[in-house]
């Protein structure tokens, strides 16, 4: 049996199976421009290479993503630049211990990939981010990379 629930106001659907449930923290009260600046900042710490990609043990998904796709740093990169407003899903606060005040962005775009057999697809990323404030500017790690795994709703389509 599946559940449909349906966004009546941005005539979104998302079907979810058995058992699963939207997470009740993720936030889409946003505006566009909201999503634009934060978009900017975003762009312009990717430009100034001013981030990093969680491949950490934690991260095995992101590794194995990259690695199945085989994916590079200057395709990783063309790929962060090319998000979309439209690509925005919701945020989310940051669940690790004393990190609890950040804020995380997750986007979705529809990106061309092609798989270790060179049979192009149209693959779905998962991208999370966490923008940090330092004293000499703003870094941006890219918390996830990998193929969607879950359930997810644009704000903005």
């Amino acid at each position: 049996m599946q559940l449909s629930l349906t966004n009546v106001k941005k005539h979104h659907i998302i079907v979810l199976g058995k058992g699963d449930v939207m997470n009740p923290h993720y936030n889409q009260d946003y505006k566009k421009q909201d999503i634009d600046e934060v978009l900017e900042r975003i762009k312009n710490c990717i430009i100034n290479n001013n981030y990093t990609v969680a491949t950490n043990q934690k991260r095995q998904e992101n590794i194995d993503f990259i690695n199945e796709y085989n994916i590079r740093s200057d395709k990783l990169k063309r790929i962060l630049l090319q998000l979309k407003t439209d690509d925005f899903c919701h945020t989310l606060q940051n669940t690790k211990l004393g990190y609890e005040y950040e804020v995380l962005y997750v986007f979705v775009p529809q990106v061309n990939l092609f798989d270790s057999d060179g049979i192009e697809q149209i693959v779905d990323v998962y991208i999370k981010f966490n923008i940090i404030d330092i004293s000499s500017g703003s870094r941006v790690v890219v918390i996830s990379f990998h193929r969607r795994n879950k359930p997810i709703d644009y704000l903005f389509r």
